[in-house]
């Protein structure tokens, strides 16, 4: 497993030498030159689309007033440890992410083990303009105990 994450890490890093950065939300592994940041951002990205991105969007745009953004937003740039338990447990109520209300119950995610919630935090936290590097397994065990 970790010699197919090599190599698609390397595959990766090579096609982001050949192609030019596009504005596209979408094309965001090429930014990324840390190797160990790229391999938890290619398994995160796998676990955001099947666990996030129907509700959220692959792009992180969300839907509309219903469930707000991922991609530049300013409520979950401002704070890691939130996202973490967010992502494990869940929210309820009232929130405002870039001036909009929101209030749809985000349903938790409680089979997602620390790692793989690791994972979708770096894959997230290091694509679209942000480099927080990578967020581990140790991370969000601490952050989901506060």
């Amino acid at each position: 497993m970790k010699k197919i994450i090599f190599a698609l890490s390397l595959a990766v890093l090579s096609l982001h030498s050949c192609k030019p950065k596009s504005s596209n939300p979408e094309n965001t592994l090429a930014s990324i030159s840390d190797t160990k940041v790229l391999q938890y951002a290619i398994e995160g990205k796998a676990l955001y689309e099947a666990n996030c991105a129907n509700c959220h969007q692959k792009n992180g745009s969300g839907l509309g007033k219903l469930i707000p953004p991922i991609y530049q937003s300013d409520y979950f740039l401002e704070d890691i440890p939130r996202s973490a338990k967010i992502i494990k447990h869940g929210q309820k109520g009232e929130i405002t992410v870039n001036g909009v209300v929101y209030n749809q119950e985000m349903p938790g995610n409680p089979k997602l083990t620390n790692i793989e919630i690791a994972h979708i935090m770096t894959y997230l936290y290091n694509i679209w303009g942000s480099e927080r590097g990578v967020i581990d397994a140790t991370m969000v065990e601490e952050y989901l105990k506060k």
